[in-house]
């Protein structure tokens, strides 16, 4: 277990991402793959009242409404950490202050509990200002019904800023930032978003943790992708530089007779990020996503992954 940095919450080094639940896990799925990842210790959970919008087959808060459901069925509320997101919904868009009460109010609904752990500016709202979301961001912390908050995917520019009006203000500070970040996803978050992370003390989340499953090395061409619910969000990735990477993740992978997945997940770990956020669609996947916390990787191993995802940082 790790501890995000200025609370008293301990988290298994791995966050179970719940964009696949009721989109390519059903609700007998999503359960069993919940379950699984408890079993093996885990106990924290991403999900957002987007997810997942963008399916034909399920609408904003499905995702959201079967944790719920999950956590009643198995009374576990107080054992498990919970983060959400606001601000991308079709219905909930922006940052506006009654936008976000509203919901705030829905989120809480749907994951029938009167508190979220974590609550995430899923994106930037630029109408509103940075002074207006610490503000209310602070009002929400103490109201009680949101225990910490964080940023995903905005600009280094506005993060920093964020950052330093809490701090000149005195008021809530993030605990945590949400960046993109991968073995062929790396500029962004290691050049405007680590230092940040540093200098402010906040732990790092990445979401795309395997690049869609472009990193678990399944995938070698387009054609693999046919018919996979994913390929909107992987085909464009495999290029002939990642072919490369996932060259590499499979020497080294079997050199530690484990998964690609698990040395992808385990090179996040030994650069910085506190606990990646990683999905599975069924319970067999998770063995090789756990596995990542107990991979320790040579430092020849770390520099040959270095040396192929260069070309992406």
């Amino acid at each position: 277990m790790t501890t995000i940095p200025r609370t008293n919450i301990d988290i298994f080094p791995i966050n179970l991402g719940g964009n696949t639940f009721g989109w390519t896990s059903d609700r007998e799925q999503s359960f069993a793959v919940l379950d699984t990842f408890v079993e093996a210790g885990g106990n924290f959970i991403d999900t957002a009242d987007s997810h997942s919008e963008w399916s034909e087959t399920s609408p904003g808060g499905t995702s959201e409404t079967i944790l719920g459901e999950w956590m009643k069925e198995r009374g576990n509320r107080d054992k498990v950490i919970i983060a959400t997101k606001v601000g991308v919904l079709s219905t909930r868009r922006g940052l506006g202050r009654e936008n976000v009460e509203a919901a705030l109010d829905d989120s809480l609904a749907r994951l029938q509990t009167d508190y979220i752990d974590i609550y995430y500016a899923h994106y930037d709202d630029e109408t509103v200002s940075i002074e207006d979301q610490v503000k209310h961001a602070h009002e929400l912390v103490q109201s009680g019904r949101v225990r910490h908050i964080a940023l995903s995917n905005y600009t280094g520019e506005r993060m920093k800023e964020w950052f330093e009006v809490a701090t000149r203000e005195g008021l809530t500070l993030p605990v945590a930032i949400q960046p993109a970040y991968n073995l062929i996803n790396g500029k962004n978050f290691e050049e405007d978003f680590a230092p940040i992370a540093r200098e402010c003390d906040a732990a790092v989340f990445s979401y795309f943790s395997l690049a869609s499953g472009v990193l678990t090395g399944k995938y070698r061409t387009r054609e693999d992708f046919e018919g996979k619910a994913r390929a909107i969000f992987a085909t464009d990735l495999l290029t002939d530089d990642a072919l490369k990477v996932i060259d590499a993740l499979v020497e080294v992978a079997d050199a530690h007779s484990a998964e690609p997945t698990s040395v992808a997940l385990a090179w996040l770990l030994a650069r910085g990020v506190t606990a990646p956020i990683v999905s599975a669609s069924t319970p067999e996947q998770l063995p090789a996503i756990v596995a990542a916390k107990d991979l320790k990787l040579t430092e020849a191993e770390l520099e040959k992954l270095d040396s192929v995802s260069k070309v992406f940082a």
